[in-house]
């Protein structure tokens, strides 16, 4: 609890993270107790333009049963979609099967984690799907990302994966990243029973879930730690990037300043080092072919 001065009085302020954000109410847990408080803002926040963010850590103080927030503390870093503060890692989830999910989509989205300079966690889920005709893909699939990514598998049916997953958000603030339909919110329930998330199964049509999270919410977990489920998408925008920021969010690239040309962008230039890589098989073409049709999307092409 901390004494604060607003004015000529002096108030008593506790410290907690926002766990939900609606309109100008926020649920805010309070960092000693675990109380989950309803907290407005003072109208100097709008006046201001400040809007606090689900993650954020903030000094409130109680007003009867509610609270009222006196300030944000400064934010270590800051995830853009959805708009979560103080992450540790992201999870981005990934299915081969129902819906098999493009790896363009998955390196777009790892592109915007890279930017944002987060950890990463890959998980591919629904592995109970997965038959001999799809051996080739998880091996390509698990061989590729190892490289770069830690990477888990998962199933909800059978139970693989969910106790090793359960390591990784551990003590962390974890979001959940990933298309519509790929398990995020089963995941969730499987890791932590009881909090009842709702799902829907995939459509056979379309090949695809809706949409069953809504908004951002941190969700405490029983074993430690905070997770967001966030709302499921099937269009990632990367068009804000400059191009010549492109290779520094692909990690195997990061060899580019081995290039004869420092500036080198790796798709015509001679002594290019990454297609020397890619060439033995160093760099998965996958990888490199998702980059350049990424930097056409990022220079307008």
């Amino acid at each position: 609890m901390i004494l604060g001065n607003q004015g000529r009085d002096w108030i008593l302020r506790n410290k907690g993270i926002v766990v939900k954000f609606m309109s100008n109410v926020l649920i805010v847990e309070d960092s000693k107790t675990g109380e989950r408080i309803r907290c407005f803002l003072r109208g100097r926040f709008k006046l201001q333009g400040l809007r606090p963010i689900v993650g954020d850590v903030v000094e409130y103080s109680k007003v009867g049963d509610t609270g009222v927030v006196e300030s944000v503390l400064k934010r270590k870093n800051e995830l853009l979609k959805p708009r979560v503060a103080n992450v540790d890692q992201v999870v981005c989830v990934y299915t081969i099967k129902k819906p098999e999910v493009p790896l363009l989509m998955l390196d777009k989205l790892l592109v915007l984690v890279e930017e944002s300079k987060l950890n990463v966690l890959l998980v591919l889920n629904k592995i109970d799907l997965l038959d001999k005709s799809d051996e080739d893909k998880k091996k390509s699939f698990i061989e590729t990302y190892t490289k770069i990514y830690p990477v888990v598998c998962t199933s909800t049916k059978t139970g693989e994966g969910i106790e090793e997953l359960k390591g990784h958000f551990k003590d962390r603030l974890s979001v959940f990243a990933g298309p519509s339909g790929v398990g995020k919110s089963s995941l969730l329930n499987a890791i932590c029973p009881g909090i009842n998330l709702r799902t829907q199964e995939i459509s056979e049509k379309l090949e695809r879930g809706k949409h069953t999270t809504t908004a951002a919410e941190l969700i405490r977990l029983p074993f430690g730690g905070l997770v967001v489920d966030t709302p499921g998408f099937s269009l990632i925008e990367v068009d804000h990037i400059k191009p010549g920021n492109l290779k520094l969010y692909f990690p195997e690239m990061l060899e580019s300043n081995n290039c004869l040309f420092k500036d080198c962008t790796h798709l015509d230039e001679p002594g290019c080092k990454i297609k020397e890589l890619v060439q033995k098989g160093e760099i998965a073409l996958s990888r490199y072919e998702n980059y350049r049709e990424i930097y056409k999307e990022v220079v307008g092409q």
